[in-house]
């Protein structure tokens, strides 16, 4: 039995899934199938029970987990100890994001990060906000980036900045001469607006509720840049964190807006399962993720 085999059987685990699991550990479904049932016959206990519905560990498979787990987390502690010695980053660094702070915050830290560690394979995957909470409790990635974090007791949130959320609104537009602007002058005005499931719209309803104002949701977007063209034509009027428009405003398409309210931000944050074993490179860029950088324009 190898430690390869371990980890195997812990990441079909942790995601369910023996196409997921495939793929974390590049090899096919087949081999995941294969690493499973030579567990099987090694510790000559059933593990997984079989069923095309749903992903269920034996009582045999919850001890063998709970200890592989164990085995894996020592033997990455190990290696990144001997990695420390050697004063080595190096290694790959899977990071979930939801897409503005992907598309906007995100590239900056990177350029920075493998300017000094050129040996480190930084692996970005765009994601819903919903999804990234599922990949890193599933341990698909190390790192997840999102906004308005959640709290959970499997997970460490680690708090990395406070973004401005600012109005946006057509050049022509009469509130474009604003140079601070007050909730109430928004009731009744045509809104561009996130779908209802995204964390920036949940806030924003809250705050139209505290000032008593009630907005007109003339169209609904999943994420920034869509929102952000509709504005441009002038549909409506947004409002979207600070660092998604800040070359729209020197491009002259867009005019930003400060907000009369000093809760008016959206808070940034990594978060990773609680207890994981972090490696050095991995540390490496949470430090620097904390760290402010001028977003280039």
């Amino acid at each position: 039995m190898q430690i390869e085999s371990l980890k195997v059987f812990c990441d079909l685990t942790e995601t369910q899934s023996f196409t997921k699991a495939a793929k974390l550990n590049g090899v096919t479904q087949s081999a995941v199938s294969q690493t499973l049932s030579a567990l099987e016959r090694q510790f000559k206990s059933l593990l997984v029970e079989r069923s095309k519905k749903n992903f269920r560990l034996t009582a045999d498979g919850e001890v063998v987990y709970e200890y592989a787990r164990k085995v894996l987390q020592t033997y990455a502690s190990l290696n990144d100890k001997i990695l420390e010695i050697k004063d080595i980053i190096s290694g790959n660094i899977r990071v979930a994001t939801i897409y503005s702070i992907g598309l906007h915050m995100l590239p900056p830290y990177i350029k920075t990060f493998l300017k000094e560690f050129p040996t480190v394979n930084v692996h970005v995957e765009y994601r819903r906000h919903n999804q990234v909470y599922e990949d890193v409790q599933g341990n698909v990635v190390d790192l997840g980036l999102i906004a308005y974090p959640v709290r959970d007791p499997r997970l460490e949130i680690v708090q990395i900045r406070k973004d401005p959320l600012v109005l946006i609104c057509h050049p022509q537009n009469p509130l474009a001469k604003t140079k601070l602007l007050k909730y109430k002058a928004l009731d009744g005005a045509k809104f561009i607006s996130f779908d209802p499931d995204i964390p920036t719209r949940r806030a924003l309803d809250k705050a139209f509720k505290q000032h008593g104002v009630v907005v007109d949701h003339v169209m609904e977007f999943d994420n920034v840049e869509t929102v952000k063209r509709a504005v441009e034509i002038d549909s409506g009027v947004a409002i979207v964190p600070l660092d998604t428009i800040r070359q729209d405003v020197i491009n002259k398409t867009l005019v930003a807006v400060k907000l009369e309210d000093p809760e008016a931000y959206r808070s940034l944050a990594i978060i990773h399962k609680k207890n994981k074993v972090l490696s050095p490179a991995t540390k490496q860029f949470m430090a620097l993720l904390k760290k402010p950088i001028e977003t280039p324009v």
